[in-house]
């Protein structure tokens, strides 16, 4: 694994580390935007490692879906939890008034965890 991708999964493991800490504290809107995060940063190491990389987050969500998700390299549903994840953060940082829930804000921190991991064992076996 390069340095690059090292460090882009060491930030997502701290990312992870906030949003668990965050929805332990009882901050489902900062839980669910950190968890966003780990996964964004997570998808990022995977497609560096493909040599590719990208500006936008709807880029990376969608590179990642074409090269992970579609080709089942590894399991689709974490696509799926990508693309609820960023809805679960649009919400979070940007509508007021209407937080995401702490039954979201926990499957998101469950999710990232989860993807990051994968990723992760992926990374090294690769």
């Amino acid at each position: 694994m390069n340095v690059q991708i090292k460090a882009i999964l060491d930030k997502a493991r701290e990312s992870l580390a906030a949003a668990q800490l965050l929805s332990e504290q009882g901050y489902p809107d900062f839980a669910a935007s950190r968890a966003y995060y780990t996964m964004f940063y997570t998808a990022q190491a995977l497609l560096l490692h493909r040599g590719l990389s990208f500006s936008s987050h709807s880029a990376v969500i969608a590179a990642y879906g074409k090269e992970y998700s579609k080709t089942k390299v590894l399991d689709p549903k974490f696509h799926k939890y990508l693309i609820a994840v960023q809805d679960f953060r649009s919400q979070a940082d940007y509508i007021f008034g209407v937080g995401v829930s702490e039954s979201h804000a926990q499957n998101a921190v469950n999710w990232a965890s989860e993807f990051l991991e994968i990723a992760s064992d992926y990374l090294v076996m690769t």
